[in-house]
């Protein structure tokens, strides 16, 4: 079992920046993938991002691209998600997940609310 518990949401004023973490416990992560996601109110979760823990290149989804970094600390066993300049269609609860060929592990979510 894997577990994963998202944390640094908050508000934030449009242009903005936040970094959520990601922080997993539990069974090693090394041959996983990681994700974030977000699910905005009324609407399907979606993908913003996700990174190899064993490294390769991060890969994002066009409303981020440029905006957000995603990144690990393995010694920490941490992934990061930097967002600068927010918008307020960032608004949503962003949660991490974890897997090997699917998103078998998820957080429990943090709430990330944009003001204009």
């Amino acid at each position: 079992q894997v577990q994963l518990v998202e944390s640094g949401g908050g508000l934030v004023q449009a242009g903005g920046s936040l970094r959520l973490s990601c922080a997993a416990s539990g069974r090693s992560i090394s041959s996983y993938t990681m994700y974030w996601f977000r699910q905005a109110p009324g609407k399907e979760r979606e993908f913003v991002a996700r990174i190899s823990w064993s490294g390769g290149i991060p890969y994002y989804a066009d409303s981020v691209k440029g905006r957000f970094t995603i990144s690990r600390d393995s010694a920490k066993n941490t992934m990061y998600l930097q967002m600068n300049s927010l918008k307020p269609e960032d608004t949503a609860v962003y949660y991490c997940a974890a897997g090997i060929s699917d998103y078998r592990y998820w957080g429990q979510g943090t709430q990330v609310t944009v003001s204009s």
